[in-house]
């Protein structure tokens, strides 16, 4: 078989005795006493590593590189998870020494620099979203979430009411709230949408009694819309001895204009990495930092950043109803300097200008998409929108990843699919900010040339992408039957 040198992995360019990096000879006798490995953990026989030269190495992971796609390089619509551009002065400052050099057991007087970043971002993020006080520990969304949820528990806790128990999660809401919730200790109850997608007050009604724990939701939702009527929801839930959790994920798209604070939300968290600036493609990295109206402050995790008299930031432990440490004491450390630093580079003004130019690309887009594919959702909307491919699958076969897998065939990202999972045949889009109108335009038109292709030749958007190294992959098999390593070669002796 002759394998393309173009998708050859390191096993298969391999070359026995290429020269590489070679380790000097051992000084010390290879004695038990100087091999702290037991023997029966160590090899009979040499590894098969494969062999290759330095120039041979660099190259193989070079074109790796190039392979994989980045907003950097295109326009990445992925609804609800904020993919864009953002500026390269954010990572020089994260890569400054004395942040990437900072150790979590450093006394307060060493780390006095990250602590005062941290004092003032956790300053500014509570002034943006109208909350008290908050702690930067969590390293993510979901973690954030899962902190939030525990500081529902303690202040139940706090006020012997261990029988609410029942958490309210809307049906457009991040597929994680619920299982933060569920993994919390809290019994889930999904809310239905209203006809128009949004949440009507009087579906919490049968809800409204001394097992109530509180809501957990995102506004605007992940259909792109905004809960016009929030004050009502929390006017209920409060009324009946409840808690709000805001999920900050969307925050881009109403940040300088409205505040969760002021909706009535008693605890929220914040995606840095997506609404504050940090590429997070792939998995990482990420911060959720939770924040808090006033009567939950006693429960936040520990230390606790406090200004002193001076104007020193310094960490206070001394918290006895604290829920405890969330993780290492600086969080994500890399991802608190890029928000801190985009946050102080924006202003307030510029703030507000990211999400009323996310709402008004995204507006744009729908207008122009709705033409073409279907729009549960008609608009306005906020910085996101949904469409559904539900029809147009009835009549040509051609589905919603059939369209994510032609976007790839033009070099464009696909959007989320198949989320949420009330809209059938689901494409979700969101555009961002940082895009221009030529790069709409572009979309619109690639969005315009999969439709019209679907209608005359649909059995072709069932083979896209072709001109890619691998081709179009099958994802219920690589999810049914995963291959998670790769040998050619038998590294057993003969």
């Amino acid at each position: 078989m002759t394998i393309d040198p173009e998708t050859r992995t390191l096993f298969e360019s391999s070359r026995p005795g290429a020269p590489g990096f070679r380790f000097p000879e051992a000084d010390r006798p290879d004695k038990p006493e100087s091999n702290p490995v037991p023997d029966t953990l160590r090899r009979g026989y040499p590894a098969a590593l494969p062999e290759h030269g330095e120039i041979e190495t660099v190259r193989h992971f070079t074109k790796l590189s190039r392979r994989n796609y980045g907003v950097d390089l295109g326009f990445y619509p992925l609804g609800s998870c904020t993919m864009k551009y953002n500026p390269k002065v954010n990572e020089d400052a994260a890569s400054l020494q004395g942040f990437t050099a900072l150790h979590p057991m450093q006394s307060d007087e060493d780390a006095a620099g990250i602590l005062r970043l941290s004092g003032e971002l956790l300053e500014g993020l509570c002034e943006i979203t109208g909350m008290d006080g908050g702690t930067l520990q969590p390293m993510a969304g979901a973690h954030g979430e899962f902190v939030g949820m525990k500081l529902f528990r303690a202040a139940f806790r706090a006020r012997n009411q261990m029988n609410r128990t029942r958490l309210l999660v809307p049906d457009s809401s991040h597929g994680t709230n619920p299982a933060s919730a569920h993994l919390a200790g809290f019994d889930v109850v999904t809310l239905t949408s209203g006809p128009g997608g949004l949440l009507e007050p009087d579906a919490l009604d049968p809800y409204l009694d001394d097992n109530l724990a509180g809501i957990m939701l995102t506004n605007p939702s992940t259909l792109g819309l905004f809960e016009t009527r929030i004050k009502e929801v929390a006017d209920k839930v409060h009324g009946a001895g409840g808690l709000l959790y805001y999920d900050g994920a969307n925050l881009n798209a109403v940040m300088g204009r409205v505040r969760p604070g002021d909706m009535g939300f008693d605890v929220m968290h914040i995606n840095l990495h997506k609404t504050f600036s940090t590429p997070h493609g792939g998995g990482g990295p990420g911060a959720g930092p939770v924040l808090v109206k006033k009567g939950l402050l006693p429960y936040l995790p520990v230390p606790v950043l406090v200004k002193k008299k001076d104007g020193k930031w310094m960490r206070d432990w001394n918290r006895n109803q604290s829920i405890g440490k969330a993780s290492t004491w600086f969080g994500n450390t890399g991802v608190l300097v890029r928000a801190f630093t985009y946050m102080k580079a924006m202003g307030g003004d510029g703030l507000k200008m990211v999400s009323d130019m996310a709402v008004l690309n995204a507006n744009y887009l729908l207008s122009c998409l709705k033409e073409i594919y279907t729009a549960p959702y008609p608009g306005p909307c906020k910085h996101e929108f949904v469409l559904s491919a539900k029809s147009l699958k009835d009549n040509t076969g051609v589905a919603a990843m059939d369209i994510a897998k032609g976007l790839i065939e033009y070099g464009i990202h696909p959007p989320t699919v198949y989320f949420p999972l009330i809209v059938p045949e689901c494409l979700m889009i969101e555009p961002t900010e940082t895009e221009t109108k030529e790069s709409l335009d572009r979309f619109v038109q690639v969005m315009g040339e999969l439709r019209e292709l679907a209608d005359r030749d649909p059995e072709a958007l069932h083979h896209l992408p072709r001109n890619t190294v691998v081709g179009r992959v099958d994802e219920v098999r690589a999810a049914r039957h995963p291959v998670l390593s790769h040998m050619m070669i038998d590294d057993r002796p003969d």
